[in-house]
């Protein structure tokens, strides 16, 4: 999901947004530009629905507690993970533990499904809570899309179940006069061509990677 060192990039590592709407939000910026009300609200609206689904699907979360519980416990998490905690960088280990221990049985296909399109219902009716910012779904997509990634993987069931568009894979900034050879000879296809484009350079008479690494080391 994030590229190697991105510990050391300020727009990854941090809890704020960007001020530039053509940069994308990424879930954990959600806090600064939704706010606690707004999560409140879209996590209120699921659980509603959650209890008033069928049986089979809302007895899961009844044995737990009422929905007035899971509103507490999985918007503290929602704002946890989305920057909003003081304990941020456990927020994922509790939202792993919460679903393995409360929901396991709805870790299948048909759960997963029905948890979607709930979800995306809420999303939905909740639109005037987070459309004041164009990257505020995709970027919940993405944070949707993630966890219900890992659960599968975990136990074991298919995730075609998808939120809506989503950020777009973070591309880092190429500067081939910052790099050695090794360094550009080492580049993906994909940042070694956008690197060039964005150095104004005509790839339409060559697209061998040998070429384009050479013109990128004479730069």
């Amino acid at each position: 999901m994030l590229p190697a060192q991105a510990h050391r990039m300020p727009q990854i590592i941090s809890l704020v947004t960007a001020e530039d709407r053509s940069k994308p939000t990424q879930f954990w910026q959600l806090f600064s530009v939704m706010g606690q009300k707004r999560i409140l609200r879209i996590v209120h609206d699921f659980y509603h629905r959650v209890y008033e689904d069928e049986a089979w699907f809302r007895d899961v979360f009844a044995r737990v507690g009422d929905a007035a519980h899971h509103v507490r416990t999985q918007s503290a998490m929602w704002i946890d993970v989305m920057g909003g905690g003081f304990h941020y960088h456990g927020a994922e280990f509790r939202l792993n533990f919460h679903h393995q221990h409360n929901a396991f049985q709805l870790m299948t296909n048909e759960g997963a499904a029905r948890w979607t399109k709930l979800m995306i219902e809420t999303l939905q009716a909740c639109d005037a809570q987070i459309n004041h910012d164009p990257r505020i779904r995709p970027s919940i997509n993405t944070f949707l899309q993630y966890f219900m990634s890992k659960y599968a993987a975990e136990f074991g069931f298919q995730t075609s179940h998808l939120f809506g568009p989503t950020n777009p894979a973070f591309r880092r900034k190429v500067n081939f006069m910052n790099m050695t050879d090794a360094a550009i000879e080492a580049l993906s296809d994909v940042d070694l061509k956008e690197g060039l484009l964005a150095r104004g350079v005509d790839l339409s008479s060559s697209q061998e990677r040998q070429a384009l690494i050479k013109k990128a080391q004479s730069l």
